[in-house]
């Protein structure tokens, strides 16, 4: 998929949800396409804030839809509140690279 992640736009997800038991069941679940779509570079970063109860998730994807689709098998999508936005410009340490080091 090296390739086509390339081609692909890049998108941050931002869903608001509020935890509750239901979630707590399915949460294995949900770790498990996560897991997948991190495995196959479809996600690049999925970080959670249990304090604020905010997902944030950047991954590569055709448009906005098929942003929202490849999150749609997870349980807790129908908990979360989504909105998808795209990136123009992303950078960060994993993107640069290391420091050369001389002897």
């Amino acid at each position: 998929m090296d390739d086509l992640t390339s081609e692909m736009k890049k998108y941050l997800i931002t869903a608001t949800f509020q935890w509750n038991e239901e979630m707590m069941d399915q949460l294995q679940e949900h770790r498990d396409l996560i897991n997948q779509l991190i495995d196959e570079q479809v996600i690049e970063h999925y970080v959670v804030s249990m304090e604020i109860q905010t997902v944030w998730i950047t991954l590569n994807a055709n448009n906005k839809r098929e942003a929202k689709k490849l999150l749609s098998p997870s349980p807790f999508y129908k908990y979360w509140k989504i909105v998808v936005n795209e990136l123009m410009v992303w950078d960060g340490q994993n993107y640069r690279l290391p420091a050369v080091q001389l002897n």
